[in-house]
Formats: C-alpha cells, sequence, structure tokens
C-alpha cells in the first residue's frame, strides 16, 4: 500500500527549499524529499554565496529574468527574515585594453537586462576604491552582495515548515512512474515506501537529469544530458586588503578567478573550471599554481604561500565543455505533456540569486 501526499519537492537545496515553500504557502501540501542526511549539502553550500546582480546573462534568458527580479526579492527577504547579508558591491576589472573592449559587451549585456546602476571606474579611481587592485578600467556594480546561504535556507525552510510542509532525509527517488492520475514513486533510504502524488517538482540539482530518467513517462528527448563542471576555491590566510568584491572579464563556463569574501570578512579566490565525468569534490592543491598566477593579474601583491585549498563545488551543467553555456531549463506540463510535473534542469549560477523568482514562476506553472 502507498503513502499519499499531494505535492513531492525532490531535494532539499535552495532552490528545492524555495519551491517548497512558496507551494506550501500557496496551500498545498508538500513532502520534501532529500538524498542526503541535511539539506543543502551540494551544490547550494560550494559556491560563492554571491547574490548577482544580473550582468552576464543573455538579455531575454531565465538566467537574466530571474536573476534581476529574484535579487530584488531576495535583498527584500534578507531584511525581512533577518537573513545575514552585504550589499557590498563588486568591480569587474579589465587588466589590459583587449579585456576593456570586453567591459563595454557586459556592460550593454547587463542593461539590456534591465541592470541600470552600474558606473564605469578608471584605473586610477579603481585604485582609490581598492588601492591593491591593478587594472585599466572597470566598472562598480552596487547591487551586488554577499549573503549566508545556510542561513537562508534554514530560513525557507522554517517558512516552508511554518505552512504545512515536510522534510523527509535519506529518501532518494529510486523509481516512479507518471499517468494522468498523478505519480507513483519509489523512494529508498532507511525505511523504503511507495509514495503517491498529484505533482511532482524535480528540483535534484546535479541529479535531475538522473532522477527524470528513473520515471516512467517522461519523454527521454526531454531530459538533457547531464555534464560536471567542478570548480575549487582557495582562501586566503590573513585578512584581504579590499572592502568590494573584485571579478576578472569571465571564461566560457565561469567568471574567472574572482575575489569575494564571506560574512566574516574572509577572503576566497575562485572557482576554476574543470570538467569532470561524475560528483568529485576533491581539491588538488597543486591547482593553486594556476590560481596565483590568474589572481596577481588584478592583485599583483599576492605573496606567495598566501592561499591555502578551501573547497569545491560542482556546476549542474546540461551544456558541455565546448557547446555554449546553456540557459536554465523549467519544463511544465506543456514541456513534456504530464500534467503535475515541473522538471528544472541545469540551475547553476544564479540558481540562489534567483531562488524566490524560479519559486514564484513553479508555482504559476501547477496552479
Amino acid at each position: 500500500m502507498s503513502d499519499a501526499v499531494e505535492c513531492v519537492v525532490v531535494g532539499a537545496g535552495v532552490v528545492g527549499l524555495a519551491v517548497a515553500r512558496a507551494l506550501a504557502r500557496a496551500g498545498h501540501e508538500v513532502l520534501i524529499l532529500e538524498a542526503a542526511r541535511q539539506f543543502g549539502t551540494e551544490t547550494s553550500s560550494r559556491n560563492s554565496e554571491v547574490i548577482h546582480a544580473g550582468l552576464h546573462y543573455p538579455n531575454g534568458s531565465l538566467k537574466a529574468r530571474f536573476c534581476v527580479k529574484g535579487r530584488d526579492m531576495l535583498y527584500a527577504y534578507c531584511a525581512e527574515h533577518g537573513v545575514p547579508y552585504k550589499r557590498l558591491g563588486k568591480l569587474t576589472v579589465a587588466c589590459d585594453e583587449r579585456e576593456a573592449k570586453s567591459l563595454e559587451a557586459i556592460v550593454k549585456k547587463a542593461e539590456g537586462n534591465g541592470v541600470d546602476n552600474l558606473e564605469w571606474v578608471s584605473g586610477d579611481e579603481a585604485r582609490r576604491m581598492e588601492p591593491e587592485l591593478r587594472c585599466v578600467r572597470a566598472f562598480h556594480s552596487p547591487s551586488t552582495g554577499i549573503i549566508d546561504s545556510h542561513a537562508l535556507m534554514l530560513a525557507y525552510l522554517g517558512d516552508a515548515e511554518a505552512a504545512g510542509a515536510s522534510l523527509a532525509y535519506r529518501a532518494r527517488v529510486e523509481s516512479g512512474r507518471g499517468s494522468r492520475d498523478g505519480f507513483a514513486l519509489e523512494v529508498g533510504g532507511d525505511e523504503k515506501m511507495s509514495l503517491d502524488c498529484k505533482l511532482l517538482v524535480n528540483s535534484a540539482g546535479l541529479y535531475a537529469p538522473a532522477v527524470s530518467r528513473t520515471i516512467a513517462g517522461i519523454p527521454p528527448a526531454t531530459i538533457p544530458r547531464d555534464y560536471f563542471c567542478r570548480g575549487v576555491y582557495f582562501t586566503l590566510s590573513g585578512r584581504a586588503p579590499f572592502q568590494r568584491l573584485v571579478y576578472p572579464v569571465p571564461e566560457h563556463a565561469g567568471l574567472g578567478v574572482h575575489l569575494t569574501l564571506d560574512m566574516g570578512g574572509q577572503a576566497k579566490f575562485g572557482p576554476d573550471t574543470e570538467w569532470i565525468d561524475s560528483v568529485d569534490y576533491t581539491v588538488d592543491p597543486r591547482r593553486g599554481d594556476k590560481f596565483y598566477e590568474a589572481i596577481r593579474t588584478y592583485w599583483p601583491g599576492l605573496k606567495d604561500g598566501a592561499l591555502q585549498p578551501g573547497y569545491a563545488g560542482i556546476r549542474p551543467k546540461i551544456s558541455g565543455p565546448t557547446e555554449p553555456a546553456a540557459d536554465f531549463v523549467v519544463q511544465g506540463p506543456a514541456d513534456h505533456g504530464l500534467a503535475g510535473l515541473v522538471n528544472l534542469y541545469g540551475i547553476e549560477s544564479p540558481g540562489l540569486t534567483s531562488s524566490l523568482a524560479i519559486a514564484e514562476h513553479v508555482v504559476s506553472l501547477v496552479q
């Protein structure tokens, strides 16, 4: 005999928790299934903890739309719920004239996304703002900030539970079947169970395509291939001589080896990019050699031995290393033909910033 619940959200990362919160507050009976022993143990806790302004995403893309809207929603949410954050601002820097031309393209793209408060900064002005910085030109984004991602997830979970949602740990979706009547799931873990639901949201992050492949009835052609792109971070010994975030001109798969600060003022650098075949959070200390080279293009005063291995995160990619970066994919019934199902694929950065906006959109698809 199966247990039954109206709505299942697969995955208790920052987006899954935001979705569960929104659904519960909209009056749905919600159960969150999380395969791990705790919420947010993978991508949601292995990132830069940056609130992005919406600079780098193609105009009209879901990443651009959700980031700009989600940024404003997130700042308001943090202020209302006491989630620690700081609106530090960010300098995106060009270290030579070739890169300076790239900055102009970034600003034009950002303005097309509705980011209208960017400020051009000369090399001299940038050094007055950050005396240790070296660049020929930069622009300042005052809407960029940092956040305590764990506190944010706690707040989302608290809101969801206050609205009646519940969370089951060590509850991995092993298989399932979709029909016009809903979904029948087989859930593994300490206590295996069969579970029926009317609404199903696949927010499994790195594992979202794999979860979909286990559910009969989802057309295989609608499930993207999953790729894993690891990024490692190195932390700085001692206090950083910077008050703002510093980003170089972006790379193909990420935003370059940038400088971010955490809520305690500790500096970290990264992530770099490394395409791997499976989930692996190993940090190879030897990768630090390239970090020194990259960081010294904009901070020449970085001393030998100042960096130490930090942690690794993995971007849940649905495009490969030789392909253009994919947009977020949010599939509703119109995309795959199954009423009550929403699949979230490729929710990498700016997923944390976009979480409330994504959640709002998911609710609109199942109402």
